[in-house]
């Protein structure tokens, strides 16, 4: 009876394990269907815009237009949208993923993030993090003038970083979570 019991308890050891395996695997099944579905959706946009006679320019460059360096988002975005009328931007990326600069900063980037673009700022951002003894959440940067080198950062305190460091797109490294 004793050795029954114990085989029991064993299976149902081994019976987590699985699940959690299975819960892990139906998880990062269900991020590669987003992944996806925001690819198929930023396309058919992308066409009707073409076809409409609205080409998109690039995210690189619509930063530029705005003051901003074109290398505060990472070089592999999915895609983005920008309404200008409520300048509300919205990037998406493959992954959850982190990116480190020149300036020995990094940032963490959630698969969606969201702001409000204004000349020389972005404010209100949802979506993105960067490191100072823990993870905090961002939510402004901006430019002090137009000519300026430095880009603030506000995650909790209001931190200046040299703006050269976001001048070039950088590759991100997938993370598990944001």
């Amino acid at each position: 009876m004793e050795k029954a019991l114990v085989k029991i308890g064993s299976l149902k050891a081994g019976g987590n394990w699985l699940s959690k395996k299975a819960q892990e695997e139906f998880s990062n099944i269900s991020q590669d269907l987003n992944c996806f579905s925001n690819a198929v959706e930023e396309k058919a946009k992308w066409i009707f815009n073409k076809l409409k006679g609205t080409p998109l320019k690039s995210l690189q460059d619509l930063l530029r237009e705005y003051n901003l360096p074109p290398g505060l988002f990472p070089q592999n975005i999915t895609c983005y949208e920008f309404d200008p009328s409520k300048a509300k931007l919205t990037v998406y990326l493959p992954s959850a993923c982190e990116v480190s600069f020149k300036d020995s900063s990094v940032i963490r980037y959630a698969t969606r993030v969201k702001a409000i673009l204004l000349r020389g700022k972005l404010t209100g951002i949802e979506g993105m993090k960067t490191k100072v003894l823990v993870w905090v959440k961002v939510t402004n940067v901006a430019v002090e003038g137009y000519k300026s080198d430095k880009l603030w950062f506000t995650a909790g305190v209001k931190k200046s970083r040299p703006r050269d460091a976001y001048d070039t797109p950088q590759d991100a490294v997938r993370v598990k979570e944001f």
